[in-house]
């Protein structure tokens, strides 16, 4: 299925009626954390798109209303419009953000480049848990179902006993901003194995969240599974891991950026990677 704007764009839109001054734009503008803003009518209609540079230029005529600097019409999208088209008219235009619009030329979101980001990274988490389905397969003789829920953070058991301070802070801006990437859990009767995510879950509980989006992986035969010690359990018990609030956060090294296939490969021979999450 094709993946569509409206999968990734933002709903609530700051913009500013074309009566706006240049000099409440500018003001608008600096309190934003945006480098333009889409210009509307009356009916809420886009008419352009007002750029920092375009407001800089124009910084002597603050009283200026935006109607008259904006050059008309910009580039938009609508909400149907595939997000590999959408992305590649925000590459060869040098877009940072790209209004999309409905039938009637109303504005009702903005798609920006982080937001194509956020899509790449999701739209890879189902590869990783399909790596770990035919690894558990092949390791032990049993088939797995991959579906995606919300799971509880406080309900995780975690595989990993270290995460990365920095790398823990750049999953808090992540969050903050929107970007819930799934966590990769294996449902072992009424335990919740977190196999990777360990920086996304431990933030998300610190920001007071309750629940993540997960790929969960549940085996067809559950009793069968229940009965057998996988190495995830192993590593738990080990470092006395019952909770994300047990995992040490290593403040005295940075995060390594380590390939996701092999670090589940190790861990399914181990146990665990302890050199750190997949994030």
């Amino acid at each position: 299925m094709t993946v569509q704007v409206r999968d990734y764009m933002v709903l609530e839109v700051e913009h500013l009626p074309s009566s706006t001054t240049v000099g409440e734009a500018i003001r608008r503008l600096t309190r934003s954390r945006h480098h333009g803003l889409p210009v509307t009518d009356a009916e809420g209609r886009l008419v352009g798109f007002v750029s920092a540079k375009e407001l800089l230029r124009h910084a002597g005529d603050r009283d200026l209303p935006l109607a008259r600097m904006i050059r008309p019409g910009t580039y938009t999208a609508t909400p149907e419009t595939g997000l590999d088209d959408a992305a590649r008219i925000m590459f060869r235009f040098g877009l940072r953000d790209l209004p999309i619009i409905d039938g009637q030329g109303r504005l009702c979101g903005v798609l920006s480049n982080l937001d194509v980001v956020r899509s790449h990274f999701e739209r890879a988490s189902p590869a990783k848990a399909e790596t770990l389905k035919r690894l558990l397969t092949e390791r032990y003789g049993l088939s797995f179902t991959v579906h995606r829920g919300l799971v509880p953070i406080d309900r995780l058991t975690p595989t990993q006993w270290k995460v990365f301070e920095d790398e823990l802070e750049g999953r808090r801006y992540e969050l903050e901003r929107g970007f819930a990437e799934p966590v990769l859990v294996v449902q072992k009767g009424e335990s919740w194995l977190l196999v990777d995510g360990h920086h996304r879950a431990l933030a998300a509980r610190e920001m007071g969240l309750a629940q993540l989006q997960a790929f969960i992986l549940t085996c067809d035969r559950p009793e069968e599974f229940a009965a057998r010690e996988t190495g995830f359990e192993r590593v738990a018990a080990e470092h006395h891991l019952r909770s994300v609030t047990d995992i040490e956060i290593d403040r005295s090294a940075h995060h390594p950026l380590v390939e996701v296939t092999t670090q589940l490969l190790r861990r399914l021979e181990r146990g665990v990677d302890a050199s750190g999450d997949s994030e």
